[in-house]
């Protein structure tokens, strides 16, 4: 009897455990079911204006973003833009990317709009990847802080100073490529554009000078951009996380860099003039104080992504382009480029007259960056609402793309051929526009043609891979990193 009963008490308890599992199992899906209602109908609700631009804002919190960056990694971010224009017959439509409700601005006539109402009715914006790779020891915005950096720009980047680093460029780009092009048959162009590039910057933003000091710096950055517009998922091995874990890593060499350059102005044995870091240490606000070393850690890891990556991208397309088109293209830069050389005594290096004179190679410099513009575009956020081409919410993200002029018939008659002529008003926007162009836009130019300089009168070059895949990461990178053979002048 007892046992008859003890079986009945364990069913019963079986029975209420069921029962226990089973509430709990439709309390959690109860939560998903609620959780996935608001998620979309928050995403749905926002974007269901009649008013605002057509389009379509794609799944809860990626959108689009999925599609936007695969259309990128095959090589073809203008799809993006060019379906939707012709899909919604309009220079403006709605979608969402990186989690954010965003009105892409398409063609010169929105470049215009955008860049002329810069602080006006929309200001900067960066995904918020930016504020996590990159966190700021003052606990700031990304705006905010781009916003300080700019204000310390101009005099390192004023036209008197930029005189003085095409020296100085020159004898970087010489001791590059004597011990990286000189004395091989072949090299893979894009990773040494990256390292003249970086050197540059590193000589120039900190006085570090030291190639393997320069390596060493190097190995960290060079994992830090490709997160920078990555899908935000912070897992060991995504490009997302590389580029946290670099960031950090990178900061506390700079912070040792600093720590020495005090002790070097403390000293004497450093100059507050020779370099944009000994500048930051020496300046101090209006009440006297002066920048914390993480903080200046920060602005530098900044300075050193603009003045690194988008250069190198243009370095490399050159060399990818001046290897395809037609021979007289190369043979014109050639000429140009040797005229200058011959013009030099002994051991001189190129000078501020020099680069004035290289406008047929700038020229077909501006024409591989509307080819393959190294900035692809980048973010505002509307400050207030406005109306243009359809309603525009405060705080929706406003995105421009160099591809929608670069690449677009109506600016360009032929797009994808090699032009070479001067383009119409906001229609080649490599650099950006308005007030939030890039300031380093003249830096960047001399970087450039120093390069180009020194390569052409060196060497002619075939790509060994004709016609190579470019792929979008976040700059235009070829697939394979542009491997070319090199056939040397004869002396």
């Amino acid at each position: 009897m007892r046992q008859k009963e003890r079986k009945i008490t364990v069913r019963k308890e079986s029975k209420n455990m069921e029962q226990f599992y089973l509430s709990l199992l439709l309390l959690f899906v109860s939560l998903i079911s609620v959780a996935f209602f608001f998620l979309f109908y928050s995403h749905y609700a926002q974007s269901s204006d009649p008013n605002l631009p057509p389009g379509n804002m794609g799944f809860p919190a990626i959108g689009e973003s999925i599609e936007y960056l695969s259309l990128g990694w095959k090589g073809h971010p203008e799809k993006f833009i060019y379906e939707r224009m012709a899909k919604y017959s309009s220079k403006v439509f709605k979608t969402s990317l990186f989690g954010e409700s965003t009105v892409m601005l398409c063609e010169a006539e929105c470049n215009k709009f955008l860049f002329s109402n810069e602080n006006k009715l929309v200001v900067s914006w960066w995904p918020d990847n930016v504020n996590k790779i990159f966190p700021s020891s003052l606990e700031t915005s990304s705006k905010v802080e781009a916003k300080k950096l700019r204000q310390m720009l101009p005099q390192f980047l004023s036209a008197q100073a930029l005189q003085g680093y095409v020296g100085i460029m020159d004898t970087v780009a010489q001791r590059h490529f004597a011990s990286e092009w000189e004395n091989n048959t072949s090299v893979i162009v894009f990773p040494l554009a990256k390292s003249y590039t970086f050197w540059v910057a590193c000589r120039l933003f900190l006085n570090v000078d030291d190639p393997i000091h320069v390596a060493n710096l190097a190995e960290s950055f060079n994992k830090i951009a490709p997160g920078i517009m990555s899908v935000p998922i912070d897992l060991p091995g995504t490009p997302f996380n590389k580029a946290i874990k670099a960031s950090v890593i990178i900061k506390e060499k700079l912070l040792k860099i600093i720590r020495q350059r005090k002790e070097d102005l403390a000293n004497g044995t450093a100059s507050v003039t020779q370099d944009i870091l000994s500048h930051m240490l020496s300046s101090c606000d209006e009440n006297g104080q002066y920048m914390a070393d993480r903080y200046i850690a920060d602005k530098i890891l900044g300075l050193l992504i603009g003045g690194h990556d988008t250069a190198s991208s243009a370095c490399t397309f050159v060399v990818k382009y001046l290897a395809e088109l037609p021979p007289n293209i190369y043979d014109n830069v050639y000429k140009e480029q040797m005229e200058i050389a011959k013009s030099k005594g002994p051991g001189e290096l190129l000078n501020w007259d020099d680069i004035q004179k290289m406008k047929y190679s700038w020229n077909v410099a501006c024409e591989v960056m509307r080819l393959a513009p190294p900035l692809q575009g980048s973010f505002r956020e509307a400050m207030n609402d406005f109306m243009f081409n359809g309603f525009i919410p405060k705080g929706w993200k406003l995105y421009w793309n160099a591809s929608s002029t670069h690449r677009n018939p109506e600016c360009f008659p032929e797009p994808e051929k090699f032009e070479g002529r001067g383009p119409a008003p906001y229609t080649f926007v490599p650099f950006g526009g308005g007030p939030r162009m890039c300031p380093e836009k003249e830096y960047a130019q001399m970087e450039i043609l120093v390069f180009m300089h020194n390569l052409v009168k060196r060497f002619k070059w075939e790509a060994m891979i004709p016609n190579e895949k470019v792929i979008i990461d976040p700059l235009p990178v070829p697939a394979k990193g542009l491997p070319v053979r090199l056939y040397p002048h004869k002396p």
